[in-house]
């Protein structure tokens, strides 16, 4: 009998610091070490003074910064340590890290958060000069000594995203990440692992587990359903504003635009896009072998660049005409570019704004989504609240997270003899431990406990 024990760092009953500390073989592995999206300073870290032993490698499943945003810290508690994850995420956590460190340095300057900045420009250099990308479906020893094997399968998430499966002497770990089993516009959908690999222990993301998925429609009937939205929009002389993360939501949304300008199921209008998003488009045109066969990445220069929405004549210029924009953050966090250009949308009633992605409820675009008219909010902090004209606000079902009907279609298919349920809020993880596989010994575990898991 192998036993691996497993420690939630970060993450466990919830979306944010993802981070789990798995141990076996005398070898300790971190997995993901993200940071928390709706906390600020120190509190967004994870809690590595959990930790009883130092780690002897860190795996990273992908470039969200909830995943993998507190990596330089950890280098810097832990300079020695091995980073592994996939070639493309190398670049984007480049891009991702960068920004975030600026955004923190924005935040201490203007709102005073104290601890902020978490780690500096060096300390990103640093962090990504211990990583290594390294290719889908190659296995490797995690360090000389270990006798632990690792590889990086494809999750269908995003560019690079893996699922992480772990080989220790008598015992397989599959720790999902974030994992989507739809084929998306540029994305392949996750495949199930071959029947051969018999797998212990399955740690498994729940984000949806709490959303029902039985009545979805399908990923074309979204689109075609997002098409007219867009068209009533336009041909009304409105604007479309579509909020989407800048790793991910962002490619795949503009690519669907521009499949359906070309295919005449919308007005042929300009679109734009914003920063980051676009610093990370590039990196998907230099990674075509990681898309699915199906994707036509279109060239950036086909989009037009959002200009500097903190000056509200640039915006009021950008709504002069009919044109769809697609700006971060997806859940219009405040003083971001979708936020700062909804403040000007939602004075009007001839717009529109649609939602593509997952909105957590503490966030403004939740709020936003769920308001009435009438109703006043702020967008920019500090700022003073606006008063919501605007009803055609929308959500629409282009999630690249794996429905709770395609994560049971997984449990079914690796008939693990355990699963730890974590990267869901409370209601998504009781539901999958409620009605997951029923053969399997389940878990939940909440920040700082640890779990001895038995082959």
């Amino acid at each position: 009998m192998s036993t691996v024990e497993f420690t939630v760092l970060g993450g466990g009953t919830e979306i944010g610091a993802n981070s789990y500390f798995v141990s076996g073989a005398d070898t300790g592995i971190i997995l993901d070490c993200g940071l928390h999206p709706k906390k600020e300073g120190r509190d967004a870290l994870p809690d590595l003074s959990i930790l009883t032993r130092p780690p002897d490698v860190a795996l990273v499943s992908h470039g969200h910064v909830d995943h993998c945003g507190a990596v330089p810290y950890l280098l810097r508690q832990f300079p020695g340590l091995f980073v592994y994850t996939t070639r493309p995420t190398v670049s984007i956590m480049d891009r991702m890290l960068h920004n975030s460190v600026s955004v923190m340095e924005m935040l201490e300057r203007n709102q005073g958060v104290r601890g902020y900045p978490l780690y500096g420009h060096d300390d990103v250099g640093f962090a990504l000069r211990r990583t290594d990308g390294l290719e889908m479906d190659y296995e490797f020893a995690l360090t000389y000594q270990s006798p632990v094997r690792a590889e990086f399968r494809s999750a269908g998430h995003v560019l690079g995203s893996a699922c992480i499966l772990l080989q220790f002497p008598g015992h397989t770990v599959f720790y999902t990440g974030d994992i989507c089993l739809t084929h998306q516009e540029l994305m392949r959908g996750h495949d199930l692992l071959e029947e051969a690999i018999q797998v212990d222990t399955l740690i498994c993301e729940s984000t949806r587990g709490a959303q029902e998925s039985d009545d979805e429609p399908s990923y074309e009937d979204e689109i075609e359903r997002f098409a007219a939205a867009m068209t009533q929009v336009l041909e009304s002389g409105g604007v479309v504003l579509v909020p989407a993360f800048a790793l991910g939501r962002n490619q795949e949304i503009l690519n669907i635009i521009a499949r359906l300008k070309r295919s005449r199921m919308i007005p042929r209008v300009p679109v734009y896009s914003s920063g980051l998003g676009r610093a990370i488009y590039e990196i998907y045109s230099d990674n075509l072998d990681y898309l699915g066969p199906q994707a036509n990445l279109r060239p950036l220069d086909e989009f037009e660049r959002v200009g500097n929405v903190w000056e509200p004549d640039a915006v009021d210029e950008l709504l002069e005409e009919p044109c769809i924009i697609v700006a971060t953050s997806g859940m219009m966090v405040e003083n971001t570019p979708s936020a700062m250009i909804a403040k000007e949308m939602v004075r009007s009633t001839r717009h529109g704004i649609f939602f593509v992605g997952y909105l957590d409820p503490d966030t403004l675009g939740y709020r936003l989504l769920h308001a009435n008219t009438g109703d006043k909010m702020p967008f920019e902090t500090p700022g003073r609240s606006v008063n919501i004209r605007l009803a055609n606000r929308q959500r629409f079902h282009f999630s690249a997270h794996a429905s709770r009907k395609d994560l049971r279609r997984l449990i079914e298919h690796l008939n693990p003899k355990n699963i730890v349920f974590v990267h869901g809020d409370a209601p998504a993880v009781e539901w999958m431990a409620a009605n997951a596989n029923g053969r399997a010994r389940k878990f939940s575990p909440m920040l700082g406990q640890t779990i001895a898991l038995e082959a």
